[in-house]
């Protein structure tokens, strides 16, 4: 049975009208992604009237061409200018620029556009086989679980902030004292306004990151006279051109930050309200941390950029898992697809996969088949946006600044945003002066709402603080917080060769089969009883080289 509906599912997907709209939708998620400020909501928002007169295969399979192209589209300007073109692709600014301002922006496109498919590839296939038992995980998480997740989220600022540790913490406590500004979103109380009409409704995040990273960037690189007079690359545009084999040579050379970043995409895509925002800055501070050479992280290393985009991409897939099986969008874009599905009276729910085989089939493929599109339409895309290297460098902070005042002021039709993106831009560059990481700041500020909501959300069901520590997904997230906050230390001993770095791995593969254990069933109880005799096996194996 389940074969027919494949077919019946293929067959609608792969019909010349529908190739032709993912093929446009795609286009036009790629263009999105790449002008800062144009977010991929806006975009599959603007998609949705079209529709209206669609079927339900034919309009969500548009959708889904707007939303993988928007994910991967924000490397291009996130590479070329430093500037994401979206939130999903801030971490990709941290190696993607260097390595382009260093002389080789081809090999970085190359990278972040392979990386961006394969991560798509990877969900993709977890989207087909895995929907139906993976949402059930997110269906266990209640509110004190997801508190302790953003608590080990927030964890990551240590190892963003580098050397500049102090400074990251107070960056990231920053953009969460942002995130208080405005109303109580469960409460509706007013805080931090001032009596102001304007702060009412506190900072959109939209112009706060557009400002952050796009403004200061601007006025860092137009600060200099002859920088500005200059173009965006020393190395002529001319000469300029993607290498997908030196890429894809890379890539597979740093497999295993590409398998670990997919997976770390796919999960956060599965818990609602997380995204590609934080999936991206989450997978490059894991990858940082489990890299031989972490110090080199920032200056331009492939691993990076692969982490990053195959994040970036592989949350697509984790957010329609949580969409069809329970309903639940992950991210704002998949509401809007909900909201599409409604229009045309279908229903996501856990049994929305039997319900509407085909449909749910069809989704499946469409998601599948749209990051072959990305990948062969960037790649003609990428040649024309290269373009942008022959452009004086003011002359191309005037055009972007102009593009992202556009894109901030669309988001509301507010002129008060317009004055956030200014506000912002000029904190953020005094922050670059001073020496302080925008990421954590950046962070705090995705954060900061989710964690506001989830807390109200636990103290409302149960004040107990004892639920943080007797609930197993809420311990297992906590501790692995409390290991993250250590690890700075634990790699500046390991160089140092203290003696108590040798038992760092071991006791957290330890530690965390304690929440394995209070698991219900069978399988997670055996997978922690495996995590034990991994760390008896390294300890014992760190003894004897010690020995």
């Amino acid at each position: 049975m389940w074969i027919e509906n494949v077919l019946g599912a293929a067959d609608a997907v792969f019909q010349i009208k529908n190739i032709l709209l993912m093929t446009v939708g795609v286009l036009a998620g790629l263009i999105a992604g790449a002008i800062p400020g144009f977010t991929i909501t806006m975009a599959v928002v603007l998609t949705l009237p079209f529709t209206f007169a669609l079927s339900p295969i034919e309009g969500l399979s548009t959708m889904i061409g707007v939303f993988v192209g928007g994910l991967s589209g924000g490397l291009m300007s996130g590479v070329l200018t430093g500037i994401p073109g979206t939130p999903s692709s801030v971490a990709t600014t941290f190696d993607g620029f260097p390595m382009a301002r260093n002389g080789r922006p081809g090999l970085a496109l190359g990278i972040g556009v392979w990386s961006s498919f394969a991560g798509g590839i990877i969900s993709a296939i977890m989207l087909m086989s895995l929907a139906p038992q993976l949402a059930k995980i997110g269906l266990e998480f209640g509110p004190n679980d997801y508190v302790s997740l953003v608590l080990f989220a927030l964890t990551i600022t240590a190892s963003l902030a580098g050397e500049q540790l102090l400074k990251g913490m107070i960056a990231g406590l920053v953009g969460l004292l942002l995130a208080t500004i405005g109303e109580d979103s469960v409460n509706g109380i007013e805080r931090l306004s001032f009596g102001m009409e304007f702060l009412e409704s506190g900072f959109a995040f939209l112009p706060v990151l557009v400002g952050l990273f796009a403004f200061s960037q601007l006025m860092t690189d137009v600060a200099d006279r002859e920088g500005a007079r200059g173009r965006l690359m020393d190395a002529g545009a001319k000469s300029v051109r993607v290498e997908h084999l030196a890429a894809v040579k890379a890539i597979v050379k740093d497999w295993a930050h590409l398998i670990r970043s997919s997976l770390i995409g796919a999960f956060t895509g599965i818990l609602p309200a997380a995204g590609g925002s934080i999936s991206n800055i989450l997978a490059y501070d894991q990858a940082k941390k489990a890299d031989k050479n972490p110090e080199k992280f920032g200056t331009g290393v492939p691993a990076g950029i692969i982490a990053s985009e195959s994040a970036n991409n592989a949350t697509a897939g984790g957010a329609l898992i949580t969409m069809m099986a329970l309903g639940i969008p992950g991210d704002i874009v998949t509401a809007v697809m909900l909201g599409a599905l409604l229009i045309h009276d279908v229903v996501p729910s856990p049994s929305f996969i039997g319900d509407q085989p085909k449909l749910a089939y069809g989704i499946f493929i469409a998601f599948f088949f749209a990051n072959f599109l990305m990948l062969a339409v960037q790649s003609v895309a990428l040649r024309g946006f290269l373009l942008v290297t022959k452009a004086r460098m003011y002359a191309l902070a005037s055009v972007i600044l102009c593009f992202c005042a556009i894109g901030v002021f669309a988001l509301h039709n507010s002129t008060f945003d317009i004055w956030t993106l200014f506000i912002f831009g000029i904190l953020g560059y005094v922050m670059r002066l001073l020496g302080f990481p925008l990421a954590p700041m950046i962070l705090g500020v995705v954060l900061g709402p989710i964690a506001e909501v989830w807390l109200n959300r636990a103290v409302s069901s149960d004040a107990d603080p004892t639920l943080y520590f007797t609930r197993p997904w809420s311990l297992f997230f906590i501790l692995i917080a409390c290991f993250s906050i250590a690890f700075p230390w634990y790699q500046k001993a390991k160089q140092a060769g203290h003696s108590w770095a040798n038992i760092f791995i071991p006791a957290l593969c330890a530690v965390l089969s304690i929440p394995l254990f209070m698991m219900e069933g069978t399988v997670r109880p055996i997978v922690g009883g495996g995590l034990i005799l991994v760390a008896i096996w390294i300890f014992v194996k760190q003894r004897r080289v010690a020995a």
